[in-house]
């Protein structure tokens, strides 16, 4: 007689999917963060930096990473089930167009490859309105090409999103201000809904929202979000 069959696993003895998620202390990804948090998932932040403000929770693993390096560094991050993508400077803020083709690029690819290589087959990235790798605007020819670049890597879903101007309290998060960005806001938010929708400004929390939601939709493998499907996808309900 044969032994009888071991039950399946419960849903509490079973792993929790693994997260990583780069540029959690960023506008947006500090927004991701706390949504992540909310849901069974395990989620590892890679980080430049210690990060003690991102606080303590029994889920959340912090890890300091060297994006500059093949395999990140630490050894002990576990192969990821699916990653979020949030890096991002300006060039004001890196120093020269080539510091910021490190972060916005070459990081974003790099952690993006380490990924896919470990077995993730979702990604999900934050690139700004107007990419476009044939673009004679410095800014938006970079984030095209990291676009092209993880298009490249094959996924199996891919999300792409492309937001206009973010709103959010960067300085109630310890970043530094850009002073383009408030001035920016100052201006548009007077007109309110007189901007087309693809050009308003959006909060960071709405495009975080729409990141996750897109990522476990049915849709086409590389899938790109601007502004405007990000303000409806990722509305508060």
């Amino acid at each position: 007689m044969n032994p009888p069959l071991p039950p399946s696993a419960s849903p509490s003895t079973r792993p929790l999917p693994k997260i990583w998620i780069a540029g959690a202390t960023g506008l947006v990804g500090r927004a991701l963060l706390g949504q992540l948090l909310s849901r069974p998932l395990e989620v590892h932040a890679l980080l430049r930096r210690e990060a003690p403000e991102l606080g303590r929770h029994p889920r959340l693993h912090l890890h300091r990473v060297n994006f500059g390096r093949p395999d990140l560094g630490p050894a002990h991050i576990p192969a990821p089930d699916e990653i979020y993508i949030t890096l991002g400077t300006t060039i004001a803020a890196a120093g020269s167009q080539e510091a910021f083709r490190e972060v916005d690029f070459e990081a974003v690819l790099h952690v993006a490859r380490v990924a896919r290589a470990g077995g993730a087959r979702r990604c999900a990235v934050v690139s700004a309105l107007g990419a476009d790798p044939a673009s004679r605007v410095f800014y938006n020819r970079v984030k095209g090409e990291m676009e092209q670049a993880l298009k490249g890597l094959h996924f199996k879903r891919l999300v792409i999103a492309r937001p206009s101007l973010l709103a959010g309290e960067r300085e109630a998060l310890g970043q530094a201000r850009r002073p383009g960005e408030r001035w920016g806001l100052r201006l548009m938010q007077p007109l309110g809904a007189l901007i087309p929708a693809r050009w308003r400004p959006i909060q960071a929390d709405t495009v975080a929202r729409a990141l996750s939601l897109a990522l476990h939709q049915d849709g086409p493998a590389a899938q790109v979000l601007e502004s405007d499907a990000l303000q409806t996808l990722g509305a508060p309900t």
